[in-house]
């Protein structure tokens, strides 16, 4: 883009003469100039007058005199000389917005005492816009007939020039040119000139585009995987119209498998035959192949808690991996391994084998299970994964210090789920859904009667702007059977705790048995949660909520439950710690109590 200069600089239009008032003795202003030391730090207020929104902001950006007035050190005479700078630095603030018949009116004044302050005033008028008379567009080349080019230059005749639109308008037709495989197109021409003296502008494109490219084989330099195994992570195929965001595509995949730590992609033009498929070559430098990890938190639901978390990244030559964790509190303690094998694409489709033993003694029951998954995962285009498992399980429990029995049976199940979140782990804007149903046949897939399971669980965080969080919660639930006795209890709902009903115990709520007086579990479940939270200071946020809803069952008694609460949060890279205290105000003798959590928000 060419912008006026030389002669044409003169055809800016009328420039208002500058006038500065001053009126202390000359001698003064003399020995204020030469002994800078000698004085008082100045005070200078900026004034910038008739202009508003971008034009505004871009003349503020630029204008030297503004961004200096915070200067405890700045001389009178360097004042000066910003302020016979000002008004070059406005026009050529105003320029890109098409404005060239800019008028301004310029005054400093000095402070009538000595701890005074200096007065710089500026009062613009921009002036008419320049619009653009003629458009001067040209794609010649073997692109030119393909139909990917416009027909027309997104600007038109009569736009007022802005050279921001210019750029963007440029960009769009360099952008097609790389997508749609002309490696070699180049601008010819491309200027934009301004006549000052007609006041209009001319905007010239020319485009060669040159040849097309395609995209060729892929090869792969690395000593980790079968290359058979490592083509299923291609996302395009020879022949394909080159485009490097399939590149960029293909380099993604490849690094969020974690079996590389670096990929480097590199396109061989120079060896494109007459068919001009451009060969790939893609360098892989093997990642660890172990990772361990260990965590410590806090919940008020479990007390302390030990996470040790290992990691093996790839076993074999077919991308198999493995993943193993223990988890341990004190009133629950679980460990399980994961063994994944990707099938079909692999960026999408994996079979999991997931053994898991388990120990839980909570205020409502006690127990140990063991249960071993399979199950076939699969992210469909849209980013909802579906999961199709069946699972062994075996489960010796007690509810109520009264109810104790066992199950033991095949349970098949099907889940849907989707997490959208601009940060995963302190979340301004997104949500997760995971809905789930599973089932056993009495006497056909286990020893035990048959009952039917469907839970959906959601959570929305909404940001208004810098300040303020929405956040929403729900969950809810519903079992077939014939009495609660025949679902085995990590099968049953309960409610209340940390991240169900704040101002309750975790599981206490629920159907309450009538002699023990204690939770049994329900058939039903229906939770809510409403929270606002407010950025204080930096990485501290406030927040109220309140919860609602229970866990139900047509056999027993159980009541509608709700509580409110304040709270604080300090966001942490390993997500938001979460101090609340709720009040549960329809409990029998209502009470505070307090919840501290630490992890992500989805």
């Amino acid at each position: 883009m060419r912008y006026p200069s030389g002669p044409l600089a003169e055809a800016k239009g009328p420039r208002a003469s500058r006038d500065i008032f001053i009126p202390v003795p000359v001698w003064l202003l003399v020995l204020m100039l030469w002994l800078p030391g000698a004085a008082v730090a100045l005070a200078l207020q900026v004034e910038v007058t008739g202009l508003s929104g971008e034009q505004e902001k871009n003349v503020l950006a630029m204008l030297g005199i503004h961004h200096e007035r915070e200067d405890k050190d700045i001389s009178p005479l360097r004042l000066m000389a910003l302020h016979r700078q000002a008004p070059e630095q406005i026009r050529t603030a105003l320029a890109p917005f098409g404005l060239y018949r800019v008028s301004i009116q310029d005054s400093l004044t000095p402070p009538a005492t000595d701890d005074g302050t200096w007065v710089a005033r500026y009062k613009i008028d921009p002036g008419p816009p320049v619009r653009i008379a003629s458009i001067d567009y040209q794609v010649t080349g073997p692109g030119a007939s393909a139909g990917v080019f416009p027909d027309a230059f997104p600007l038109q005749v009569g736009d007022v020039l802005l050279h921001a639109n210019y750029t963007k308008a440029r960009d769009s037709i360099e952008s097609i040119a790389s997508q749609q495989g002309y490696l070699d197109a180049a601008m010819t021409r491309h200027q934009v000139l301004v006549d000052l003296v007609a006041y209009q502008a001319r905007v010239v494109f020319h485009l060669d585009t040159g040849p097309r490219y395609y995209l060729g084989k892929v090869s792969f330099e690395q000593d980790l995987l079968a290359d058979d195994f490592l083509q299923r992570y291609v996302p395009f195929g020879p022949g394909d119209v080159y485009d490097p965001g399939e590149l960029l595509e293909l380099q993604g995949r490849l690094l969020g498998t974690e079996y590389f730590q670096r990929v480097e992609i590199n396109p061989r033009k120079q060896d494109a035959g007459v068919d001009r498929e451009v060969p790939i070559t893609v360098i892989a430098e093997r990642n660890k192949a172990n990772r361990y990890r260990v965590g410590l938190g806090f919940a008020t639901d479990v007390g302390p808690r030990l996470t040790l978390d290992y990691r093996r990244r790839y076993i074999g030559r077919r991308g198999h991996k493995l993943k193993a964790e223990a988890s341990l509190s004190t009133s629950i303690q679980t460990i399980y391994t994961e063994y994944s094998i990707p099938v079909g694409d692999p960026m999408r489709d994996s079979l999991v084998i997931k053994p898991q033993f388990g120990l839980y003694d909570t205020a409502t029951r006690q127990g140990s299970m063991f249960k071993l998954q399979t199950s076939w995962s699969h992210v469909g285009p849209s980013g909802w994964r579906r999961d199709i498992g069946l699972d062994y399980q075996y489960e010796d429990f007690e509810v109520s210090d009264q109810e104790d029995s066992d199950f033991n049976g095949l349970v098949p199940n099907i889940a849907w789920s989707r997490i959208v979140a601009d940060d995963p782990i302190n979340t301004r804007n997104g949500y997760r859904v995971k809905a789930l149903i599973q089932s056993t046949v009495g006497g056909v897939l286990s020893t035990d009667a048959s009952w039917l399971s469907g839970s959906l669980n959601a959570k929305w965080i909404k940001s208004f702007g810098e300040r303020y969080r929405f956040l929403t919660r729900a969950d809810l639930g519903a079992i077939w059977a014939a009495h609660l006795d025949d679902v085995p209890a990590s099968k049953r709902f309960f409610a209340g705790g940390d991240n169900s009903i704040r101002g309750w115990g975790y599981d206490v709520l629920g159907p309450i048995d009538p002699v023990t007086k204690k939770t049994l579990g329900g058939r039903y479940l229906a939770v809510g949660s409403l929270e606002l939270q407010r950025r204080i200071k930096g990485k501290w946020s406030a927040t109220v909520f309140t919860d609602f809803g229970n866990a139900f069952d047509p056999e027993y008694d159980a009541e509608w439950e709700q509580s409110a609460g304040l709270g604080v949060n300090y966001q942490t890279p390993l997500g938001q710690v979460r101090v609340n205290v709720a009040y549960a105000f329809t409990k029998n003798d209502p009470g505070v109590r307090l919840h501290l959590v630490i992890g992500p928000d989805l």
